[in-house]
């Protein structure tokens, strides 16, 4: 079985489902790097309108077939999103945000905010220092808390990281370390919901 075949479903977005309808009534929600669609699913099976991207067709495939009402955009997180006349209502990254170095976490993560309408929502998740399954030790580091995992790199957070990053412009609703199983593995994550505030 492969590492990253899910067992069951991952409803880690259920709970703010209202708070996420509430804040994107009118607007669209934006997931980037949706991946097969799981987390789309769940989203446009609330009744939401979805714009998602990723980088990869085969994943777009594969997300277009369990949520065929969603937007789908071909592209890497770190190109111009696509746009949104009034902001979108809320930004979703499951495991989408760790893949860069620390200046380009940081732009992005400023870019998602500059997306948002105002009061939006960003509901995200990230690697956890924690994450010693999927890549938190026992690989080259690139730099601190940042490693080649089988030739890809990923960033691991730690508190301070987490703090860091949402420090200006965010008021902070939820932030969680803890273990999911959405592999076949434990994962260790932060599970953050964080609100535009300026």
């Amino acid at each position: 079985m492969r590492l990253d075949a899910a067992p069951g479903r991952d409803a880690w977005l259920t709970p703010w489902l209202p708070l996420v309808l509430n804040r994107a009534a009118v607007a669209p929600v934006l997931e980037l790097g949706c991946g097969s669609g799981k987390d789309t699913a769940i989203l446009v099976g609330a009744g939401l309108r979805v714009v998602a991207i990723d980088i990869s067709s085969a994943w777009l495939a594969k997300a277009r077939s369990v949520a065929p009402e969603a937007e789908f955009v071909c592209q890497d997180v770190r190109a111009p999103f696509p746009a949104s006349v009034a902001g979108y209502g809320a930004v979703v990254a499951s495991l989408s945000l760790h893949y860069f170095n620390w200046p380009d976490t940081v732009a992005l993560v400023q870019r998602i905010h500059a997306s948002l309408g105002q009061g939006g929502l960003l509901l995200c998740r990230l690697n956890s220092t924690r994450d010693h399954n999927f890549g938190a030790s026992g690989y080259p580091a690139i730099s601190e808390g940042y490693f080649l995992v089988g030739g890809e790199p990923k960033r691991f957070f730690n508190r301070e990281d987490v703090a860091s990053l949402f420090a200006e412009g965010w008021c902070t609703l939820s932030c969680r370390e803890r273990t999911i199983n959405r592999y076949v593995l434990p994962k260790a994550v932060w599970e953050l919901v964080v609100e535009k505030d300026a």
